[in-house]
C-alpha cells in the first residue's frame, strides 16, 4: 500500500486488509514515495478512525518506498495516479511494472480513480477515505481468500 507521506491513506489500507485477512499466509506493509514523515506514526486522523472500526495502526511507522520492495511483494497498490507514476518510474522492468495497480481499480475496474489525499481536510475526509479503502480492501482480501 503505497501514499505519499505514508501517514493517512496507506497506513489505514494496509491494517484494513490485515483485518480482512488475518491469519492468512501474506506480508502486508505500506510505505511513502516521499520521505517527508519517515519514522512516524501515522496521522492522529487515521489511527482514530481505524479505532472507531476497531482496528489498531498505532504500531506501524512511515517508510519511504524503495526498489527493494519490488522484490518483497507481488503486489503493490498506489492510492493515486501521482503515486502510481512515481512508483513505475523506479520499476527495473516490466515484471516490476505489472506488480503496480490502483487501489481503487479493485472497486472500479479500469477507471483509474484516486483515493483523496485527506491529509489538508478535516475528520470526514479520514471517514470517507476509510469507506474507499474498505471497500477496494474487502474485493482485495477475497481475492486473497480464494488464492489461500
Amino acid at each position: 500500500m503505497v501514499c505519499l507521506g505514508n501517514i493517512c491513506r496507506s497506513p489505514l489500507a494496509e491494517g484494513i486488509l490485515k483485518s480482512k485477512v488475518f491469519g492468512f499466509k501474506t506480508t502486508i506493509d505500506s510505505a511513502g514515495t516521499g520521505d517527508y514523515h519517515t519514522g512516524t506514526k501515522p496521522d492522529i486522523r487515521s489511527i482514530n478512525i481505524a479505532k472507531i472500526n476497531n482496528i489498531d495502526i498505532t504500531d506501524q511507522s512511515a517508510r519511504q518506498f524503495v526498489i527493494e520492495d519490488f522484490d518483497k511483494f507481488d503486489l503493490i497498490y498506489a492510492m493515486d495516479n501521482s503515486n502510481y507514476e512515481n512508483i513505475v518510474r523506479l520499476a527495473r522492468n516490466e515484471n516490476d511494472k505489472s506488480k503496480v495497480k490502483l487501489i481503487l481499480n479493485e472497486v472500479f475496474p479500469g477507471e483509474n480513480l484516486d483515493v483523496p489525499d485527506p491529509y489538508t481536510g478535516g475528520s470526514f475526509g479520514f471517514k470517507n477515505v476509510y469507506m474507499m479503502l474498505d471497500e477496494a480492501c474487502e474485493v482485495i482480501a477475497k481475492k486473497i481468500n480464494q488464492n489461500g
